[in-house]
């Protein structure tokens, strides 16, 4: 398969009842394996049949995504979500004959403690009651992605979708900003009815879930999902209230810089993408000039970003292109059986696009080396509270290649992108706390919980002001995080994988070489590790720790008030 292209690949839908005999008769070998040897013959044919079953699932997923409205791949995305949940009690039943083989140190010894962390996890999850909700839940949220993804906006004699419109809020004229934002809201608020019915019966069910598994509510499940099991909600907590102490204020001070910048009282929501009163940089050219321009950096960052980027275009590995009936999103995933990463995104022609070909692709680049550095794919991908180091990392990495993508308007470029990596963080935090709150109170109704909403903008983005929208003032602008209804309690990710960037941004620049070699180890070392261990590995500091927050972000809060200091005396 060296030569294989993502257009031409097969997609042979999972034979999953085979699949299911297999796991019975995987059992049956490993409790009757008597030598380490022939155990591990074993567990490297499951592991190749495993990772040969997930790239067919990627590669429906993906043609999913690509075009929402072809009905063969929604079909076989709908078949796979509803039978692999039901597997469950098959596979918890074989790891826990792997648990209990007597040749688990031999296990340990040569894959590490944290193959059977995982296989816990896969255990404290797995609950027979829990196999229709899961199917429910799929359901619903691949009806929220369908809804998001066949936006049709009407907009300044166009029909936009969702990321075509988002061009506009970085329009230089106010008016045509402030009727995009309008426009993207409208959508929102004409849907509000089944987002509403979609949110409440996601939260009934995860609840439910929660319940059968012993617990109160769904989130120690969610916690669990996400594969925290060396902190918890008490240090997450602790965390959102360092960013509302120190980062909220520092923000403030960024926003109220920006107006100064552009000449008004207070920046409006359609006026934060608006950083500079000439204009935001823009790339200096089409789609296929971004990706060539960003194949020319990574070979400048490093021989193994070189032949990274070079197996991504060469297997067409990247889909970029905004097309209509094409899923409002952007991600990375993985064909594991080709030791492949795949990236999905939608270009606007605004500084999204070099987010995209550095955010996006420094996910890619860590399950590409680690696909190269782990001998199991348990260890392939990372948990997500780390996986956010690489590629908020990466983008931080690409700065001093801004010149080439924007030209003149590098420095603006940088500085915006900058501002909006720290500016974005306490919205992260409030979108964690929505969470929490929802799950933690069902009882609320769903007004009950967009006020809700509305409280946490007043906590965390008191600078936060919409001109004239009800809806958005009483808080109807949590529905576009597809993150709440698709990926529960991830997004808080974002925000504690800054406090790596940040200090990854600062290690490049006292010493580049030894910030690259970190990184790499970063990404070599995969799922291999927990969260902590791996912060510690790759000599990244614990950002629940106090004052964690502060001293991360303190040289990127240097920068920046350095620029408006400059910015201020030129003009």
């Amino acid at each position: 398969m060296d030569n294989f292209r993502f257009s031409t690949l097969e997609y042979k839908r999972p034979d999953l009842e085979a699949h299911r005999a297999k796991l019975k008769d995987w059992k049956a070998a490993i409790e009757h394996a008597e030598s380490y040897e022939a155990l591990r013959t074993l567990l490297l044919e499951m592991d190749r049949e495993n990772c040969e079953l997930s790239t067919q699932y990627s590669i429906a997923n993906i043609r999913h995504t690509l075009n929402t409205r072809d009905e063969f791949y929604e079909t076989e995305v709908a078949y796979l979500d509803d039978t692999l949940p039901t597997l469950g009690g098959e596979e918890v039943a074989l790891s826990e004959a792997i648990a209990s083989s007597p040749f688990r140190p031999d296990i340990e010894k040569e894959f590490g403690k944290q193959y059977f962390v995982s296989m816990d996890l896969q255990k404290k999850l797995f609950c027979e009651a829990n196999i229709p909700l899961r199917q429910q839940e799929s359901r619903l949220t691949n009806e929220y992605q369908k809804i998001m993804a066949t936006a049709e906006i009407p907009f300044d004699g166009k029909t936009l979708n969702l990321y075509g419109v988002q061009k506009y809020f970085e329009h230089p004229d106010r008016a045509m900003r402030a009727a995009a934002v309008r426009a993207y809201a409208k959508f929102y608020e004409d849907n509000e009815p089944r987002l509403e019915g979609i949110w409440d019966e996601l939260i009934r069910i995860r609840n439910q879930m929660g319940k059968n598994l012993g617990y109160e509510n769904y989130i120690p499940v969610g916690y669990l999902e996400q594969s925290r099991t060396d902190y918890g909600e008490k240090e997450v907590a602790s965390f959102r209230e360092q960013v509302r102490m120190f980062l909220v204020p520092l923000c403030q001070k960024l926003y109220d810089a920006q107006a100064k910048r552009l000449g008004i009282d207070h920046v409006m929501w359609h006026d934060e993408k608006m950083v500079f009163p000439d204009g935001n940089a823009e790339p200096a050219g089409d789609d296929a000039f971004m990706v060539k321009t960003a194949q020319k950096m990574y070979h400048e960052i490093s021989p193994e970003t070189g032949e990274f980027i070079d197996f991504m275009i060469d297997h067409e590995l990247m889909d970029l292109q905004n097309k209509p009936g094409k899923a409002s999103t952007g991600y990375m995933t993985s064909l594991p059986s080709l030791k492949a990463p795949f990236v999905f995104s939608c270009f606007n022609h605004t500084i999204f696009d070099m987010q995209v070909l550095t955010h996006e692709l420094g996910h890619a680049f860590a399950g590409y080396m680690a696909m190269r550095s782990q001998p199991i794919s348990d260890y392939y991908s990372e948990s997500t509270d780390i996986a956010e180091i690489h590629s908020m990392s990466m983008e931080q990495f690409a700065y001093p290649y801004a010149e080439w993508f924007f030209g003149d308007q590098a420095d603006k470029f940088r500085f915006a992108h900058l501002q909006e990596a720290l500016t974005f963080v306490p919205f992260g935090v409030a979108v964690d706390e929505f969470q929490h709150i929802c799950y933690a109170h069902p009882e609320l109704t769903p007004k009950e919980r967009t006020y809700q909403w509305h409280l946490l903008e007043e906590k965390y983005m008191p600078w936060r002001k919409y001109e004239s929208d009800p809806f958005l003032e009483r808080g109807g602008y949590w529905y576009h995080k597809l993150h709440i209804y698709l990926y529960p309690f991830y997004y808080i990710n974002y925000t504690l994988t800054t406090m790596g960037a940040m200090e990854f941004k600062k290690k490049y620049a006292e010493d580049k070489a030894a910030a690259w070699q970190d990184y790499l180890k970063l990404c070599k070392t995969g799922g291999s590790r927990s969260y902590l261990e791996t912060l510690r590995y790759a000599n990244l500091a614990n950002p629940f720790e106090a004052g964690s927050v502060e001293r991360a972000c303190g040289y990127a809060e240097e920068i920046l008030l350095k620029q408006i200091a400059e910015q201020e005396q030129e003009a």
